[in-house]
């Protein structure tokens, strides 16, 4: 009974935080969760799109492939399209709507076509008639004159150009709608005369959502501070005949909503009212394409269109030709066209099939998460992960079958995904903590030590975590410093670039002897680095590594020498060998991770860590490549060792037994490490004797035989033994 105890409150904690971070997240609402979001609102449309009305009381007067080919390239004269607005008065349009700005004046009038020749004075007089026709702007004027026109007008961002103000009245009950709605700094507008004419402007502007869908259009934005109705608003004004456009803020019914400013709640023009999100959006319920949307715009023209087809429906005039790329992506179709958008969306006006996203969604949501997931929890600790599984389950399917009701009956948007997703997260991150918990271990150890030990030896870390304590202990280890001779040198003559390079070059493959040995690189320091063995991962043979590896540095730095010497031949420059001393030493350290919780480092700490440095040190006093320890070569006593004797290193009161490595096991087994192992014991009784010739002649043997390393060390000894009596003679 207490063991079950003991494992609740874990679960428990877990289940919170899981619980509270799906709330954070979802509150937080980035990107990745809204888009999840819309694909669940963009799934449901595709399933059940709105039905258009057969009669389709919205039409599409198409500048499209066939009236582009019949009348010519796109613009057209404006006194085209005068001839297309008449043609569409005359057959009793309820409004007509244009999504397009005429924000210039037309470069085929007669006067710009005149002011086009004024550099040919000969031209100008053949053509002076031109200059007292009309111009097709003000024939397009007079078309609109009376006529239930709608215009574009767009507003932009970087602050250019004012346009006139909205010719038609707005109200509002509640905050001010220009506190929430789409702002833009400046606008585009029409031609003086062609906006004084018109009976109606209309905000042309898109705003997709992150992924380029139109899933809402704004019903209103601010242009330059004052407000504006969108082109498919406007067109519903002008065509139901309207004066007014109304407008419900937050406090618009005499409460406020928690004392705060929520935002536009609907629209209303006439009878029919618009319900909006907080930015006075209209969420889009579109139907299907259908052909029988769209009339040619060249049939109008010639007159071969059914003037039923025109008669009490709102015309929007746009571009539907794909050479016009005027396309847009919508949950239903990849690319539309952009006049397609806003007449389904003035189609949707006058149907009243409307999708919302009713402002308290966000909190039934919330509150749903909550309330499962707390339920989930409680079951996990009280009854297991199945009786949680059923319940979780159960509610899933439930708020699944709620949204599609909601949406299918009411039109609401209510999201399901993501609060299913987060029970289902909370259900399976308490059911695999402990999984979760052993991937996390592994994780760290991988991470604290992937730059520093060899492969094999961090999956075994992996597998038995009991081999590495992370706290510190005390544990013999073998250590090794190398350093490159003379660095200050072979780096003055370098730019910064080429001694990096350098390094690198010089570093990679000492470190991939190290890792393969079974080290663990502990720093480079400069022209340093320092490694040692068995730590973390515990070996037996760690002293014979650890020589074997010195060893191979030494083969792996002849190699690189050899490249070197090659490019510096084939440049026609000197060649300076790089060279090495390594100085290794075994003994017991702390080894454990240093540092503070911000900052730390897996390394060893311990006399034995100054001594091997020390003798890294000595190879330049006895001229040995690898100077060892009494301890090392002890218990690596199947490799070639010489005793260099004994010597009291820098910061040490006490002499230290040292010893230079010459070779692996093979070498050892050979003849001639035998005779080199008797001239230089030779040398050493020699030495020790005092006797000047027979030093002499011991050395004289040295040199025959031995490394040439080792020469020069062999002449300095003998030079500190002769020399004084030599000067006393």
């Amino acid at each position: 009974m207490d063991l079950g105890l003991s494992r609740l409150p874990l679960a428990f904690l877990i289940s919170i935080a899981l619980l509270g971070a799906c709330l954070a997240l979802r509150i937080a609402d980035p990107e990745p969760v809204a888009r999840l979001r819309l694909s669940v609102f963009d799934s449901y449309l595709r399933a059940s799109p709105r039905q258009a009305d057969p009669e389709f009381p919205v039409r599409i007067v198409a500048i499209d492939e066939a009236s582009l080919a019949r009348i010519g390239q796109w613009p057209w004269p404006r006194s085209k399209l005068a001839t297309l607005v008449s043609k569409l008065v005359s057959a009793g349009a309820a409004s007509i709507t244009f999504d397009m700005v005429f924000a210039e004046r037309d470069r085929l009038s007669p006067e710009e076509l005149l002011r086009s020749l004024a550099d040919d004075a000969g031209q100008v007089t053949a053509f002076a008639d031109l200059g007292r026709l009309p111009s097709n702007d003000t024939r397009l004027a007079a078309a609109i004159e009376g006529a239930p026109v709608v215009l574009g007008v767009a507003g932009n961002a970087d602050g250019s150009g004012k346009i006139s103000p909205y010719p038609a009245a707005v109200s509002y009950a509640g905050d001010d709608p220009l506190l929430f709605v789409h702002a833009f700094a400046g606008g585009v507008e029409n031609l003086p005369g062609l906006t004084k004419a018109a009976r109606g402007v209309g905000a042309v502007n898109w705003l997709p959502s992150s992924d380029q869908v139109v899933r809402r259009i704004p019903l209103l934005v601010s242009i330059g501070g004052a407000l504006y109705p969108s082109l498919a608003l406007e067109a519903l004004r002008i065509g139901t005949k309207q004066s007014t456009i109304f407008i419900k803020s937050s406090g618009g019914s005499g409460v406020e909503a928690l004392g705060q400013k929520t935002g536009v709640e609907s629209v209303r023009v006439g009878d029919t009212v618009l319900p909006t999100d907080g930015r006075g959006e209209l969420w889009l319920k579109f139907a299907p394409s259908d052909p029988r949307r769209t009339i040619s715009a060249v049939s109008i023209i010639d007159g071969t269109v059914n003037a039923g087809d025109i008669k009490s429906r709102h015309m929007i005039i746009g571009a539907t030709a794909t050479g016009l790329l005027d396309l847009r992506a919508t949950p239903l179709e990849p690319a539309v066209p952009g006049v397609e958008v806003h007449a389904q969306a003035l189609e949707q006006m006058l149907s009243g099939d409307h999708l919302v996203r009713p402002a308290y969604a966000t909190g039934a949501e919330l509150a749903f998460l909550l309330l499962v997931g707390t339920l989930v929890a409680w079951l996990i600790e009280r009854s297991g992960a199945l009786s949680a599984s059923i319940a979780g389950l159960a509610s899933i399917a439930l708020i699944i079958a709620v949204s599609w009701y909601a949406y299918v009956h009411g039109g609401l948007l209510f999201d399901p995904v993501y609060p299913a997703l987060s029970v289902a997260l909370l259900y399976f991150g308490v059911s695999l903590t402990s999984f979760v918990k052993s991937e996390i271990q592994r994780g760290e150890i991988r991470s604290a030590f992937g730059h520093y030990v060899a492969a094999p030896l961090i999956e075994e870390l992996v597998k038995n975590r009991d081999k590495l304590k992370l706290g510190g202990e005390t544990r013999e280890v073998t250590l090794l410093f190398a350093d490159v001779r003379g660095f200050s040198k072979i780096s003055e003559g370098m730019r910064a670039d080429e001694l990096i390079r350098f390094v690198n070059r010089l570093f990679t493959p000492l470190t991939d002897v190290i890792l393969g040995h079974g080290g663990t690189i502990d720093k480079f320091m400069g022209d340093a680095v320092m490694a040692f063995w068995n730590a973390p991962v515990h070996y037996e043979k760690h002293v014979a590594n650890a020589c074997r590896a010195a060893l191979a540095m030494l083969d792996a730095l002849g190699s690189l020498n050899t490249s070197l010497e090659a490019e510096a031949a084939a440049a026609g420059l000197p060649f300076s060998p790089v060279r090495m001393g390594i100085g290794l030493n075994t003994g017991e350290c702390v080894v454990g991770n240093v540092g503070s919780p911000q900052r730390f480092d897996y390394s060893v700490l311990g006399d034995v860590v100054n001594v091997a440095a020390r003798f890294e040190e000595a190879t330049k006093t006895f001229g040995a490549r690898i100077v060892v320890g009494e301890r090392t070569a002890a218990q690596a006593s199947e490799l070639a060792f010489l005793e260099l004797g004994s010597v009291t290193l820098r910061g040490k009161d006490r002499a230290e037994n040292v010893f230079a490595l010459l070779g692996d096991e093979t070498y050892a087994g050979s003849d001639e490490f035998r005779n080199v192992s008797r001239a230089h014991a030779a040398y050493l009784a020699a030495c020790r004797s005092g006797d000047n010739a027979r030093i002499e002649e011991a050395l004289a043997a040295c040199s025959r035989i031995a490394p040439p390393d080792m020469i020069a060390y062999y002449r300095t000894r003998a030079d500190e033994i002769i020399r004084p009596e030599a000067l006393n003679g």
